[in-house]
């Protein structure tokens, strides 16, 4: 079982945007491909209360299952190959794959026989180099629950290199959601998020310190502020 720290940062667009950017980077675009992620939990939500996401991720002929735990920057992110018949054997019989992820899950206190798969993403990314060997820059086009949405993605351990990425990327409108707490966290429990509706406050702070230095503080990057709701909340 492999370990890492994760730290990710994403923004979301417009498809319009997302032909535009597609464009700009087309020389930088390294590898193309389409994932499938498979979100599992309990029926009542325990891993999501415990804000752990668990999901299989297929990709390049390959199921990799993977565990995130929250830590206090980032995320621990525990990974496992697995093989199409142990993917198909819990898809259709609830039967977890054997390994190490399983022993961990159980030493949370979590029952393996509730888990099952409750919803799925399909996402279409293009990786693009970024110039930086530690980070990975993608362009995402996602479909869940017949909804298609559109964002960039940075991982990696440096976050600041976003604002350097977003500087490359002029004439192109991102777009600011104003919303209320109870639709923030709607959003993110539609999105299988749920390492950030366990830590919603941070997450506020996080997104009042992009939005003070990367809106207020920042003439390169134009922004389009929406508000959702008519409500002096800001989320």
């Amino acid at each position: 079982m492999a370990a890492n720290i994760e730290i990710e940062a994403k923004v979301l667009i417009s498809e319009k945007d997302y032909y535009n950017i597609v464009e700009r980077f087309e020389d930088k675009i390294i590898k193309e491909y389409e994932q499938v992620n498979y979100y599992i939990d309990t029926n009542d939500f325990k891993l999501k209360k415990l804000g752990i996401g668990l999901r299989i991720r297929y990709c390049f002929n390959i199921y990799t299952m993977t565990i995130k735990c929250p830590l206090s920057e980032g995320l621990l992110e525990k990974d496992q190959i697995i093989t199409k018949e142990a993917y198909l054997n819990f898809k259709n019989n609830n039967v977890f794959p054997e390994g190490s992820l399983k022993e961990f899950i159980s030493m949370l206190g979590i029952n393996i026989e509730e888990l099952s798969i409750l919803a799925h993403l399909r996402t279409l990314r293009k990786e693009c180099d970024d110039g930086n060997p530690e980070t990975t820059f993608s362009i995402d086009k996602n479909t869940y629950n017949k909804i298609v949405d559109y964002e960039l993605e940075l991982e990696g351990n440096n976050l600041t290199k976003v604002k350097e990425l977003l500087k490359q990327i002029k004439d192109v409108e991102y777009i600011w959601i104003n919303t209320t707490k109870q639709q923030c966290l709607e959003n993110i429990k539609r999105r299988n998020r749920n390492h950030e509706a366990q830590h919603i406050e941070n997450l506020k702070r996080i997104n009042e310190k992009i939005y003070k230095n990367y809106y207020i503080n920042s003439n390169n990057i134009n922004y389009k502020i929406i508000d959702v709701f008519n409500s002096n909340e800001r989320w």
